[in-house]
């Protein structure tokens, strides 16, 4: 079996921030412009499973429609939480969730949320990052990346700069 390749995609401010300290996301919608497609719709067509961390979903579990195409959702915590249909709760290092996927014959897992995406880090598992910059200082806020113990090289592969002033900066773990 074949690991399953590991990917970020995720949007911050560019100060580093991916919600404000009260966990809205209002910014981000105000910097976005109507009409621009920021990759997201093809990135995912290539993506078998979603996984983030509780924050993350507490964030989206109320959306009326998330946006991942039912496709799985894979909540890695060790809180208890109830069933919900499409969603899978459970505590597992990123070694053993890459282990179950894998064993799953998953290809591709987008992971999500600055806690999960630095633990994936720390363990080395990240294959490639996706970041989208947008044009505002929030100050304070979440940060997308918590502190990492281990360096990690990566290499630009990609950027792309949107008339609202967004940018997408596309990395490979070297």
């Amino acid at each position: 079996m074949t690991r399953p390749r590991i990917s970020v995609f995720i949007a911050r401010s560019l100060d580093g921030y991916i919600a404000t300290d009260d966990d809205t996301l209002e910014w981000l919608d105000a910097a976005a412009a109507e009409g621009e497609d920021y990759g997201f719709d093809a990135f995912l067509a290539d993506v078998d499973v979603i996984a983030m961390g509780r924050a993350t979903y507490d964030f989206i579990k109320d959306f009326p429609e998330l946006p991942y195409g039912g496709r799985p959702v894979h909540v890695l915590t060790t809180q208890a939480l109830g069933p919900r249909e499409g969603f899978e709760f459970y505590a597992r290092t990123p070694q053993d969730a890459v282990a179950a996927w894998e064993e799953q014959g998953f290809g591709r897992v987008y992971i999500d949320g600055g806690s999960v995406i630095s633990q994936f880090l720390e363990a080395g598992l990240v294959d490639d990052l996706t970041i989208t910059t947008a044009p505002v200082l929030l100050g304070s806020g979440k940060p997308l990346f918590h502190r990492i113990p281990v360096s990690t090289p990566l290499r630009l592969v990609g950027s792309q700069v949107f008339p609202s002033g967004m940018v997408n900066l596309q990395y490979v773990r070297d």
